[in-house]
């Protein structure tokens, strides 16, 4: 069962956002803090809840300057996806234009998948509304253990930690959304300064076909191995289009009636 975190989570949106709570799920009406974007009534009290875009520096996933809704070009909104009064998304919208070509602009959304008030996936958007980065906890440990990167809005990498020490230990590189390339540090070589794997692995249609792996650290592979099945089918086909083009070349026209 869902605890009920509504100390650190609590509606808030901008003036021209406010309509969306109604559509969104969101809770009873507040009064809201301009500058804060907080319950007025609950910090007067001397109440000051702690929502996913005011979490400091130190704790999992803090949003950086994307999510802050402080400056005055910027409005947030929170609201409930699931049902139980308690917000578990929050987007900040900045402002672009004036007048009637006025719009806004997502450029970070935050998400608590597990109901524990904080936030296990946060991603962020250029002043376009193309994804530029997602950075997501998992396994709700605390600690950020996935980060895609995008650019023109396609994902072009993936930096995973998969051992979950709070270090990356895998990137993944993508074209055309699907993976191409990868590289793992099994051995857990690699510190903040210098990426440092031991496997590549290469993929073809998003299927892993061959895998290379350093066995003593020394950035060079010791021992491919390849996808059997992958190879045997790559082999027929070239097979079969060598075999369908020397059946072509051994064709010859049909001979033209002489004229008598």
């Amino acid at each position: 069962m869902r605890r009920n975190m509504a100390t650190r989570w609590v509606p808030a949106c901008g003036a021209a956002l406010a309509a969306c709570l109604a559509g969104c799920g969101g809770g009873g009406k507040v009064t809201l803090d301009s500058k804060t974007g907080l319950d007025a009534s609950a910090q007067a009290a001397g109440k000051r809840p702690a929502p996913l875009g005011e979490e400091t520096a130190a704790d999992k996933g803090a949003g950086g300057a994307r999510c802050d809704a402080s400056p005055s070009d910027r409005e947030a909104i929170q609201y409930d996806t699931s049902g139980d009064t308690v917000a578990d998304v929050r987007k900040v919208f900045l402002r672009l234009g004036i007048g009637d070509a006025a719009r806004l602009v997502m450029i970070c959304r935050e998400s608590d998948l597990n109901g524990d008030g904080k936030k296990d996936v946060i991603r962020y958007y250029d002043d376009n509304g193309k994804s530029l980065r997602e950075d997501s906890d998992r396994n709700f440990d605390d600690r950020i253990d996935m980060s895609t990167i995008y650019q023109d809005g396609k994902i072009v990498r993936k930096e995973l930690d998969d051992n979950h020490d709070g270090k990356v230990d895998a990137k993944i590189y993508y074209d055309g959304g699907k993976p191409v390339r990868a590289e793992r540090d099994l051995a857990g070589r690699s510190t903040p300064e210098a990426w440092r794997p031991d496997r590549w692995e290469y993929f073809e249609d998003g299927q892993l076909v061959r895998m290379g792996t350093d066995y003593d650290g020394d950035n060079r592979v010791d021992r491919w191995d390849k996808d059997s099945i992958f190879e045997a089918a790559a082999k027929a086909r070239e097979e079969a289009a060598a075999g369908g083009a020397d059946a072509e070349e051994e064709a010859e026209p049909a001979n033209e009636g002489e004229e008598g």
